[in-house]
């Protein structure tokens, strides 16, 4: 089921959807211990990244 799944995403699609989700598991962490505004920056990221990816998707 995993195999299918990286299959048929691609393997890069599949290591920027991680790097997505660690970003905004980071930014939580960050957020509840008290430090808001620094976990607000990096919450932005999330977004960003995945406008990339979808930006190098449709640019052919």
């Amino acid at each position: 089921m995993i195999k299918q799944f990286i299959q048929k995403l691609g393997v890069m699609n599949v290591i920027m959807l991680l790097v997505v989700l660690s970003i905004i598991i980071v930014s939580e962490v960050m957020f509840l211990s008290g430090n808001k505004l620094e976990a607000i920056f990096i919450a932005f990221w999330a977004p960003t990244i995945l406008g990339f990816m979808n930006y190098l998707k449709y640019k052919k």
